[in-house]
């Protein structure tokens, strides 16, 4: 029996193609959340948050993002973001933000993960409207932390517009514009 080697080729193409569409539905990652944020007047608000992750970012993306930051501050951040293609998106109500970094890492107490995502421009600048609000200079990126659980909902936080810095453990810390904690509950894969 003869056997050309086109009938060997088809089936490596065909495996080829199945192991790409696997890697590639595996990249994409959706969450849902409610948002919920309470004024220091008691005003409580709540909308719908849908962030979308194509792909997530890399050792080399955090240290590259940490280096920036430390060197200098939010503009270097912003600076080091702003060109990059976007990553995915995140939605509140009608408004969608694009992702410029997502990095996930184990989470505490066994199972889950957190995921740290950071969009190149702010989300939202919460309280922006009231008598006596800060000025938005210097308050250039959004952040969102991701707490996502082994198993059932998991929760996070998200600043609308933030300032960052570094701490001493290289962990990115936020200084958000409004000042009052925007707290995502029930966040759950899709």
């Amino acid at each position: 029996m003869r056997t050309s080697s086109a009938s060997l080729l088809l089936p490596a193409m065909f495996i080829g193609l199945l192991s790409f569409a696997t890697l590639v539905s595996a990249a994409g990652e959706t969450y849902t959340a409610t948002a919920q944020v309470k004024s220091a007047g008691g005003v409580t608000a709540s909308a719908p948050v849908t962030v979308s992750i194509d792909r997530l970012s890399t050792d080399q993306d955090r240290e590259a993002l940490v280096a920036a930051i430390k060197k200098g501050g939010t503009d270097a951040a912003r600076a080091l973001l702003l060109p990059k293609p976007p990553i995915g998106t995140v939605k509140i109500g009608a408004q969608s933000t694009a992702i410029k970094y997502a990095y996930s890492r184990p989470g505490s107490g066994g199972g889950g993960r957190v995921i740290t995502i950071v969009t190149g421009s702010p989300i939202a600048y919460i309280g922006a409207s009231v008598p006596g609000a800060p000025v938005k200079s210097g308050f250039y990126l959004g952040l969102l932390a991701l707490d996502v659980a082994a198993s059932g909902p998991g929760h996070g936080e998200l600043s609308g517009a933030a300032k960052v810095t570094v701490n001493d453990q290289g962990a990115i810390v936020t200084q958000d514009y409004s000042g009052e904690a925007v707290q995502l509950q029930n966040v759950t894969g899709k």
